[in-house]
Parts: structure tokens; sequence; C-alpha cells
């Protein structure tokens, strides 16, 4: 079982690039942990992708405007979770792979002397422009206070 389990530092890694690694390793059938979730970076300039994610908040429901219809997360491991869940096939299968997912916050100290992995191709140094860690955005979405 060890073997099958794969530990993801996501220390300075551009968002979707290493959710598209993990979501490959989740399909060959890996366990996959996250750590460091905040520390993920998302490219563009802050007002762009604070209103892209917030823009789904004013969604309304038809019968009743006072609801809010789509659940948009707010805090770092569900922004990570969900980003990978749209790179997993939409299916059965797909909800079995995201069960083998688990995001935190920080390092655990199970996993502290575990051997890390990186995608270089997903590296912050990729980014000549602006961008926003994954901690900043929940902060801004009231989400996350640390």
């Amino acid at each position: 079982m060890s073997e099958q389990l794969v530990v993801v530092n996501a220390e300075n890694q551009i968002l979707g690039r290493m959710a598209t690694h993990i979501a490959k390793l989740l399909i060959q059938g890996k366990r996959v942990v996250v750590v460091n979730a905040e520390k993920a970076i998302i490219s563009g300039p802050r007002a762009r992708v604070v209103r892209g994610y917030s823009l789904i908040f004013s969604v309304r429901k038809f019968q009743n405007p006072e609801k809010n219809t789509i659940k948009r997360p707010r805090n770092p491991i569900n922004i990570v979770k969900r980003t990978v869940r749209g790179m997993l096939p939409k299916n059965k299968s797909g909800k079995m792979m995201l069960k083998n997912l688990i995001v935190f916050i920080g390092i655990p100290d199970e996993y502290k002397d575990k051997q890390m992995i990186r995608f270089e191709d997903a590296d912050v140094k990729r980014l000549k422009g602006k961008y926003i860690t994954v901690s900043e955005l929940s902060k801004l979405l009231g989400g996350f206070s640390q």
C-alpha cells in the first residue's frame, strides 16, 4: 500500500498544472496526499482571479432568489479538491478516484519524513506575470483565516 501512496508538496506549484498531474496519478489508481495546499499558486492578476471566483456567488435560483444555487469552495482544501475534481471523469469511477485524494493545509506529522514530489512544469518559475496564492484567495472569499 505504501508504494501506491504519493505525497505532493503544493508549495509554489501552479494549481491547474499540478491538478492535471494529480488527476493522472489518481486515474492510475494511486492514493495522493497533497500537503501545503494553501501555498499553491493561481496565475493572473489578483483582482481578476478574485472576481472570477466570486462571480459564481451572485448566481441565484429562479424559483427562490434568496437561495444560492452553486456551492463554491472557500477554503484552500476544497479549492484544490474542486480543481482536481474538474479534471477527473464525470461518472462513478471519478467519484471513487476523488476518494483517494487527501488535501492538507501545512504538513501533518505523519507525512513530514515521507518523500514528497514536485512537478517541474508546474513550478512558479514558469510564470512571468502576477499571481495569487490559494490562501490569499481564500481569505478574500471569506473562508480561511490563518
